[in-house]
């Protein structure tokens, strides 16, 4: 089975795998199974699917082979693979062999699977009372891994080519258990189409360290480095993350891991309350991309610390308690580099204008010369929420003081519960930022004063005007139309009456 496999029919086989955990443990539990699962089937058939091009090439040759095999980007110990598993699934102990396969292939691998000593399958163990008894759990995962075993998630490098399945199929996952009800998942998802425009607006250079301190599945950052191979050639570039969730993290790490981007460190911990990215001088590791989608409002995120921060990270103002976009946003600015740092933020749009503190902070970022442009969104691009988003770019030195409004919020693809970006609809963006000028009723590139004049509210209706004039009526012909139908509806009634009256009805 060589054809090639497309990410949809991949989705609907793991979709169908959550109906083997469905009853026994919450979605968000079983997701991270899902994924841990996927993760080992597809180095297995990546390790197979090698080791099988080397058999065919050299014939029935294990010690031959077994050398070339060590020239692969990872190592995959024997009783590791998913096959070995797969095998003697019917004995009892499957989730036991399955936590030390994985901590086998941690061990094989060294540092690409580890960060600060910190075990990716750290959070995630398949021997745990959570699957039930022993019994029923042996059989739950022997399930998993017969689902796993089918045609349908053959994932050999020949049949998916270059999909990133562990990211699509997180992203896949999250959004499905959102739109299902579980709202949370969807603080942590990026639409892809969303993350290819943040990558094109910051347009990654050669050389560039890349971050983003909310990093999720780190779907962002993999798609800034993949626009520097595409548009440069090779891997010139470092990606630096952090993740606050032990298990997303972990995927991540994973994510990182099949890719072959070995030039990363993405850390576990609360960006805010403890940001990891350090230099060797414990101070704020300095970047020249900084791109992120915090999650939206924050409740909790850490303002009773913030008036005394060791980084001095609120010194323009402390955001409200209840609210954390500015103290993601006032991290990733002090975060940048001072003459080629550039950044790219996913906000909702409060941020363009409410007032108190979060003004105030506003007020000094726009008059030290930092915001560059405002992209107000489509709405319903975001699971979890409805409403519509803006990215803020922000750069350290830009050539004047005017900020580009773009109000691309009327052109997408709709969808049944969801909206899309098209690639048109991205170009379009993309082509409008860095003409840097007017568009009639879509942009507008706003001076300094202008922005004074109103207070510093952002709001994008104050600076792109999309007003559509309505048709203007001809009454007259309004009215001939009017006498026309009363004229129909006389005849119609005379017409009705004569029927009556034959009929038998005065």
């Amino acid at each position: 089975m060589n054809e090639k496999v497309s990410q949809d029919s991949i989705n609907k086989a793991l979709w169908s795998v959550c109906d083997t955990f469905r009853g026994t443990i919450s979605a968000d539990t079983y997701r991270d199974f899902i994924l841990t699962m996927l993760f080992l089937k597809y180095i297995s058939d990546v390790w197979q699917d090698h080791y099988d091009s080397y058999q065919k090439e050299h014939g029935d040759e294990p010690e031959l082979i077994n050398e070339l095999m060590k020239n692969e980007r990872f190592v995959l110990p024997p009783d590791a693979s998913f096959y070995a598993l797969y095998e003697r699934r019917f004995e009892a102990g499957n989730g036991e062999r399955i936590d030390q396969a994985l901590h086998a292939i941690e061990e094989a691998n060294g540092t690409k699977l580890k960060d600060s000593g910190k075990s990716v399958f750290q959070d995630i163990s398949f021997n745990t009372d959570k699957l039930g008894e022993e019994k029923q759990k042996n059989t739950i995962l022997r399930q998993v891994l017969e689902d796993f075993a089918k045609p349908e998630l053959n994932l050999k490098p020949s049949r998916v080519g270059s999909l990133d399945v562990i990211g699509n199929g997180y992203e896949y996952l999250i959004k499905n258990f959102a739109s299902n009800g579980g709202q949370k998942a969807g603080e942590f998802y990026t639409p892809p189409e969303v993350s290819d425009l943040l990558a094109e607006l910051l347009d990654p250079q050669p050389g560039d360290t890349i971050c983003d301190p909310a990093c999720g599945s780190a779907s962002l950052l993999m798609k800034c480095g993949r626009k520097v191979r595409e548009n440069h050639g090779g891997k010139n570039y470092a990606l630096y993350g952090q993740e606050a969730i032990g298990s997303t993290w972990s995927f991540a790490k994973m994510n990182m891991f099949l890719h072959g981007e070995d030039n990363h460190k993405i850390e576990w911990g609360d960006t805010i309350r403890n940001p990891k990215l350090l230099d060797k001088n414990a101070n704020l590791m300095l970047f020249d991309i900084v791109t992120a989608n915090p999650p939206f409002s924050l409740d909790k995120w850490g303002h009773e610390d913030a008036a005394h921060d060791h980084f001095g990270r609120f010194s323009r103002g402390v955001p409200p308690k209840t609210k954390g976009d500015y103290a993601f946003i006032l991290h990733m600015i002090e975060t940048l580099k001072p003459k080629s740092g550039r950044m790219g933020v996913v906000v909702p749009h409060g941020v363009l204008f409410r007032g108190s503190t979060e003004g105030k902070i506003r007020e000094k970022l726009i008059e030290e010369n930092l915001l560059d442009a405002v992209i107000g969104l489509p709405e319903k691009l975001f699971f979890g929420t409805g409403i519509p988003a803006a990215i803020l770019i922000f750069k350290k030195e830009k050539v004047d003081d005017n900020v580009l409004f773009i109000d691309a919020s009327r052109e997408f693809k709709s969808g049944k519960n969801q909206n899309q970006l098209s690639v048109e609809n991205i170009a379009k963006i993309v082509k409008t930022y860095r003409d840097g000028d007017n568009a009639e009723k879509y942009a507008y590139l706003a001076s300094l004063q202008e922005i004074r004049d109103n207070d510093y509210n952002l709001n994008i209706p104050r600076y792109v005007d999309t007003f559509e004039e309505e048709e203007e009526i001809d009454l007259m012909a309004v009215r001939a139309e009017r006498v026309k139908l009363e004229e129909e509806l006389d005849a119609l009634e005379v017409e009705m009456a004569g029927y009556l009256k034959e009929l038998g009805y005065e």
